[in-house]
């Protein structure tokens, strides 16, 4: 999206939503509009035990452990509120949450972590690169976005989850993979889903767009491109039953879940060659990046 706010209607944020109203301005500022992105959405079962209770336009992903609740992403600052209604609003509470994964520390998936980290008093679980990152509160030199990307409340002493490594809670086990590119803390996590003695393997991939400040090119750090593009390669060869992103449109979920509606849950998003799609889409996003730098 490119979208922006004029400084007013930031400012009118912040006046009217005090210091998290502000960070969502800013924001929506730089990434996109808040309206659309936090637009209140009815959560709903995707499979099994996992849910999303995320605002319409920035997934969060809640996972049923039986030992306890697991959340993957907290969107916006301003997106909190959203989704401790949702979590609600399924019966589960606030307080039952124990862990908060994160994608990528960029303020549009991890702004919300500190205030929901705070009323459940949830452990955050991140990449080595991403702990450093939501330390930081987003303000990473290593971002290729840094400086452009907002700031928003900081998260410290996140649980590192090494690379390839599996938390168990309950009767799920979620595994990290590093997947760098976006930022250099990138990580996309699967997990099993099982209804009825059917199991689904479920793959949150985190965004694979190569987004930069002004003024950034990758075509000139090859180690950065070449991890980028193992990271592709990571995503493209999961086992991959049902895809989920960051950006909910970035895989086509609205348009699978509105072409499904007939069907059972989970079933209208089953697509085996989602996570290949989204690699070969980032590729050609990364390909057509780099052609553009070199051109100039």
């Amino acid at each position: 999206m490119s979208l922006r706010f004029p400084a007013g209607v930031a400012l009118a944020f912040g006046l009217i939503l005090g210091p998290a109203g502000a960070q969502a301005a800013r924001a929506a500022s730089h990434f996109g509009g808040a309206s659309e992105w936090n637009a209140p959405q009815k959560p709903f079962r995707i499979h099994g035990r996992s849910w999303y209770v995320g605002p319409h336009g920035l997934s969060a992903i809640l996972i049923d452990t039986g030992r306890g609740l697991a959340l993957i992403d907290a969107g916006l600052p301003s997106s909190a509120p959203l989704i401790e209604a949702n979590i609600r609003a399924l019966g589960f509470r606030v307080r039952d949450l124990r862990w908060i994964l994160n994608s990528h520390a960029h303020a549009d998936h991890a702004g919300g972590i500190a205030a929901l980290q705070r009323h459940s008093g949830a452990q955050v679980l991140a990449s080595a690169e991403g702990a450093r990152e939501l330390a930081l509160g987003g303000a990473d030199p290593e971002d290729p976005q840094y400086g452009d990307a907002p700031a928003y409340p900081p998260v410290q002493g996140a649980r590192i989850v090494g690379d390839g490594g599996t938390v168990q809670l309950g009767k799920v086990a979620i595994t990290a993979h590093y997947t760098p590119g976006h930022t250099p803390g990138s990580t996309s996590w699967t997990w099993s889903s099982c209804s009825g003695g059917h199991c689904l393997h479920m793959v949150y991939a985190d965004s694979l767009t190569a987004i930069g400040r002004p003024g950034f090119r990758f075509s000139d750090q090859p180690r950065r491109v070449a991890a980028f593009r193992r990271s592709i390669a990571i995503v493209a060869a999961l086992p991959c039953d049902i895809l989920l992103t960051p950006h909910p449109d970035a895989s086509g979920f609205w348009r699978k879940v509105a072409r499904g509606k007939a069907k059972a849950d989970g079933e209208r998003l089953v697509d085996g060659d989602a996570c290949r799609a989204y690699a070969a889409a980032a590729t050609r996003t990364l390909d057509a990046r780099l052609a553009h730098e070199q051109a100039r």
